[in-house]
């Protein structure tokens, strides 16, 4: 076998290797709190166990994000899309990769009903015939979102506008 043989075969191991690998930061503990759905990762049970620390942190990337202008597409503070908001904020706080759309969102946890929400929920709304909209629970019926007409901002799920085109809620 010549040399050139041998560099090829130690590469291509090593790219196996590497694809299959733990990465630096993580621990085997952390990984396996990971389960894959659609091909997305989520911890299990951190949004459901403690309801007071995902309040805290919704209500502290609302600070960093109020006001901050709706822009269709947007992923970044000169403007933001509800669905791309919603997938920041998740992977920036609790770890959760979530696909881009607010379509692809709603089919993406388990259906809850509106009494049964708690804090990082997810609320979706029908906002016209192939438009929808997502938001994430806080708490006592409000929801934080990038409105077309505020930006960043923390409605009620009772105002009219939001109570009439509520579609469904979802947990990660």
């Amino acid at each position: 076998m010549s040399l050139k043989h041998i560099v090829i075969l130690l590469l291509g191991a090593g790219m196996i290797a590497g694809c299959s690998s733990v990465p630096k930061d993580s621990t085997r503990d952390e990984i396996s709190r990971y389960s894959h759905k659609s091909g997305f990762a989520i911890p299990q049970g951190i949004l459901e166990n403690d309801p007071s620390f995902v309040r805290k942190r919704l209500y502290s990337q609302y600070q960093e994000w109020r006001g901050t202008r709706y822009r269709l597409g947007g992923t970044d503070h000169t403007g933001v899309d509800c669905s791309a908001l919603v997938r920041i904020i998740f992977k920036e706080e609790f770890g959760f990769t979530l696909p881009r759309t607010a379509l692809s969102q709603a089919e993406f946890g388990e259906k809850i009903s509106r009494n049964e929400l708690m804090p990082g929920d997810l609320v979706f709304f029908k906002t016209g015939g192939r438009s929808w909209h997502v938001g994430i629970y806080l708490d006592s019926k409000k929801f934080l979102h990038a409105s077309s007409s505020q930006g960043v901002t923390i409605s009620s799920l009772d105002n009219t506008y939001w109570k009439s085109r509520y579609w469904k809620s979802i947990r990660i």
